[in-house]
């Protein structure tokens, strides 16, 4: 199930999330994947510079993200 659904350019873009911790840090991060709707799915996946010390915490902050800001991260990705 995707998180937010995008049109960027001339597709859709189905956007799912996923907490990842690091081995060498205490926060968890954000990491999106962008997967293409359709035929020729083309998936991707690019981390997003927000942390928090808990998951839920940080999926309140990823809540605040705009539609803007994930095509612009999008954008720079297929660039």
């Amino acid at each position: 199930m995707a998180w937010r659904v995008l049109e960027v350019g001339d597709h859709i873009w189905n956007v799912s999330l996923a907490a990842e911790r690091r081995p060498d840090s205490a926060s968890w991060g954000l990491v999106l994947s962008f997967r293409a709707a359709g035929t020729g799915r083309r998936a991707l996946w690019a981390p997003y510079p927000i942390e928090s010390s808990s998951k839920s915490g940080l999926f309140a902050q990823a809540e605040q993200i705009s539609d803007q800001s994930l095509a612009a991260l999008l954008a720079e990705h297929l660039a």
